[in-house]
């Protein structure tokens, strides 16, 4: 076997920016003071990040798109009988199981992001959206918003097992791949990264988050007073 590329640029690019806006979002809230608009902007970077990966599954390379990862139950169950068996042949990208998971924490990077277009921290600071929704539809979006970070703790916790298990029990090496893009298989992988494509496709999803934050909602309500 040989070393070749598997996971492109954009793929990796995108893995260790959400997990690097995810740490902020934490600190944002829970360790720094008045550092609640940088959570917001950190949020609409965030909403950046999912939309692209979004659009990348349908045109990015062969490992990262979901036709190539996404598998029915047959196939998920049947590597889930292989699932300890340490002479199980690696995969070249994601796994019918990760497969699941990359899906999971997509959706619930979207609910996060999107349910943040309506927070307030109830003093200065409003999302783009809170004005145009009811109290009910409020209430709901705070309950969403805490609920999908909560559920992601649990589901990056999994995810962090997972690759602690395929390291010391597999003796399968993910996070290397991650970094530098290549894996050990005996399949050709992938010839470039299609930077070009990844390019258009950013700019693409930044004008679609741009419109949605600044052009789409309404100018925020600003009180009169009368003397």
């Amino acid at each position: 076997m040989q070393k070749t590329l598997v996971w492109d640029l954009p793929t990796r690019l995108f893995h260790w920016l959400i997990v690097a806006s995810l740490l902020a979002q934490y600190a944002t809230v829970e360790w720094l003071d008045n550092k609640v608009q940088w959570h917001f902007y950190i949020g609409y970077f965030t909403l950046f990040l999912v939309t692209f990966r979004v659009l990348w599954g349908f045109v990015g390379t062969q490992h990262a798109r979901f036709s190539n990862f996404v598998t029915g139950p047959r196939k998920v169950f049947s590597y889930m009988k292989t699932l300890f068996n340490r002479r199980s042949e690696p995969a070249i990208g994601h796994n019918p199981l990760g497969g699941w998971f990359v899906i999971v924490m997509l959706v619930l990077l979207a609910i996060q992001a999107i349910s943040g277009l309506f927070m307030t921290d109830d003093i200065f600071l409003d999302g783009p959206y809170r004005q145009l929704a009811s109290e009910e539809i409020l209430r709901l979006m705070n309950t969403l918003h805490h609920l999908a970070f909560d559920v992601l703790l649990y589901v990056i916790a999994l995810h962090v097992g997972a690759i602690v298990f395929y390291s010391v029990y597999k003796k399968q090496k993910l996070v290397p791949a991650m970094v530098h893009g290549n894996k050990e298989i005996k399949t050709a992988g992938i010839s470039n990264s299609r930077l070009l494509r990844a390019l258009i496709v950013a700019l693409i999803t930044a004008v679609v988050v741009y419109v949605a934050i600044e052009v789409y909602p309404p100018a925020p309500q600003v009180d009169e007073y009368y003397y």
